[in-house]
């Protein structure tokens, strides 16, 4: 039995196989191409299921990075994951990006297990999304946009050491300055692995997606403008 992940919530398209029995990873592919999901994303599950020796018909779920995030990235990954468990009948797990962003991060042994975890994602001009999670994954601050200034969570920043990392802690750290309890991780981006990894565990307590009504955490109302009129 295996899980195929899916994270399409940034720039980074990543899929992932893992084993049910035990979360082992069996393989994964990313490409680092922007807007490149609507083309890519299909070409990367063949690919990988065919290098690591499976067909869709040995898929047990489909995982998928349920937000926030990119909307039309979600949007394409969502509706690839909807589609393929309908064809197969298979079960789908929705995964928030943010907890698995922290997981990622905490799962490294030189990060301390008293620091709670902020991953941010880039929401465009001064605003990101973010969460905050302590090391064992409990959520501290459920996902919320926040506008970024000096004061930005300066109660949390009051009482402990905290991590920030994800494409959006560089402009939070460009505007919070030097800060005693304030780390920076760069570097970091959403991966599959990690959403495979917590899809594992949710298909194990069965928290499945009803397929025909899924769609993602998109958090806010996707922004756009209206052609003007010639």
């Amino acid at each position: 039995m295996i899980i195929l992940a899916l994270e399409t919530s940034s720039p980074v398209c990543s899929v992932a196989l893992h084993r049910v029995a035990d979360g082992a990873l069996i393989g994964q592919s990313e490409l680092r191409l922007d807007k490149s999901h609507s083309t890519h994303l299909t070409v990367l599950i063949e690919q990988l299921l065919e290098n690591t020796g499976h067909r869709l018909a040995d898929l047990s779920a489909v995982a998928v990075s349920d937000g926030p995030g990119s909307y039309t990235g979600l949007r394409i990954g969502g509706a690839a994951a909807k589609g393929l468990c309908f064809a197969l009948d298979i079960p789908l797990v929705a995964v928030s990006t943010l907890r698995a962003l922290a997981a990622q991060v905490a799962a490294g042994t030189a990060h301390p297990k008293n620091y709670w975890y902020c991953p941010m994602l880039d929401a465009r001009r001064t605003e990101v999304y973010a969460a905050i999670y302590t090391h064992e994954g409990q959520e501290v601050l459920a996902p919320t946009p926040l506008l970024l200034d000096a004061d930005t969570l300066a109660e949390q920043l009051a009482h402990r050491s905290v991590l920030f990392f994800g494409h959006g802690a560089a402009k939070f750290r460009a505007v919070l300055g030097e800060h005693s309890n304030a780390g920076f991780l760069a570097g970091i981006e959403p991966s599959a692995i990690s959403v495979g990894q917590l899809g594992v565990a949710a298909f194990h307590r069965q928290e499945f997606q009803d397929v025909a009504y899924y769609e993602p955490f998109y958090l806010k109302e996707v922004y756009t403008t209206t052609p003007k009129a010639k």
